[in-house]
């Protein structure tokens, strides 16, 4: 009796911890170098081990999603989180259960469409989006929560924002100037906060160059301002001065501290400045520097290594 009881006892354990097993992507280890993408030339990019802190936020997410695997906010959050570990296929992979379970949620869509961009699947992010936007047409726009909160802890973009923002993103790398325009035309309407102001106003100054439309690109730039109250995107509003010639390329790439700014998007924003004004050796070196760089999924590395791919 007593061996029947044990035997009972084992098999009901080991049924629940198979269940927890298979339900939800295993996490990953601090020691871990995974592959989880490829440039577009074919380079292999590692995700960087997360620290202990984000592997603890993780697990408190995958927790409350595995106490509840029929809360949408819950599948958002767990995926999310995956994401921030670096292991973007398995966020994806999760997404897209999830989108299965909920397939009339726009956010699910935005999400896993920002990690297709990330491992530079462009078109399956572009057919992410455009499903999104179908999905919010006559809804109200809302704040978006930051995962990753500013210092001010002010979230600053909104979900039709940034749904119209990685859509008109996802049709620049693939060199479609004409629908990324619209994309963050779309974007910079979306929303009145300043923040989303000078970020999308940042990519529709750069694609009217581009396009050779000098008139409209300087009159996009009307609605930027020294005294705006940025709160987050401090280098778009920077390079939006610099476009005015209100700003220096000293000051612009030269931080607080006096040393030399390093962030992509202010490189990428130079090295495209360069490209329009005709000195394509200089934009060349500098989206080269980008592209040796570690950080693989900054948008203004993709972009960088996408000119390289198309224009050069």
């Amino acid at each position: 009796m007593r061996f029947i009881t044990l035997f009972l006892f084992c098999s009901i354990f080991a049924c629940k911890n198979e269940k927890q097993v298979s339900s939800s992507p295993p996490l990953p280890q601090a020691s871990e170098k995974i592959k989880v993408a490829s440039s577009l030339f074919e380079k292999p990019f590692y995700a960087s081990p997360p620290s202990s802190a984000l592997l603890e936020k993780l697990k408190i997410h995958e927790e409350a999603y595995e106490a509840n695997p029929d809360d949408l906010e819950k599948n958002i959050w767990y995926g999310r989180f995956i994401a921030y570990t670096g292991d973007y296929p398995k966020a994806i992979a999760f997404y897209t259960k999830a989108i299965n379970q909920f397939p009339e949620d726009p956010r699910l869509l935005r999400h896993r469409g920002h990690r297709y961009l990330s491992i530079r699947a462009f078109d399956k992010a572009i057919a992410d989006f455009e499903k999104a936007e179908t999905l919010i047409a006559g809804t109200e726009n809302e704040i978006e929560p930051d995962g990753m909160p500013n210092a001010q802890n002010i979230p600053v973009s909104t979900l039709h924002g940034n749904i119209y923002y990685h859509l008109g993103l996802a049709h620049y790398l693939k060199n479609d100037l004409q629908k990324a325009l619209t994309g963050f035309e779309k974007c910079r309407d979306s929303w009145s906060n300043d923040d989303n102001k000078v970020s999308s106003t940042h990519w529709i100054y750069m694609i009217l160059k581009r396009m050779g439309k000098d008139e409209e690109a300087e009159k996009a730039l009307q609605i930027i301002s020294k005294e705006m109250n940025i709160i987050e995107n401090f280098t778009y509003h920077k390079l939006c001065l610099f476009y005015k010639n209100e700003m220096t390329i000293e000051e612009l790439t030269t931080g607080d501290s006096g040393a030399a700014a390093t962030d992509d998007a202010t490189n990428y924003g130079l090295g495209n400045w360069y490209y329009y004004n005709g000195q394509k050796e200089r934009a060349h070196a500098i989206f080269d520097k980008i592209t040796n760089g570690d950080s693989w999924n900054s948008f203004g590395f993709i972009a960088a290594e996408a000119d390289l791919f198309n224009n050069f």
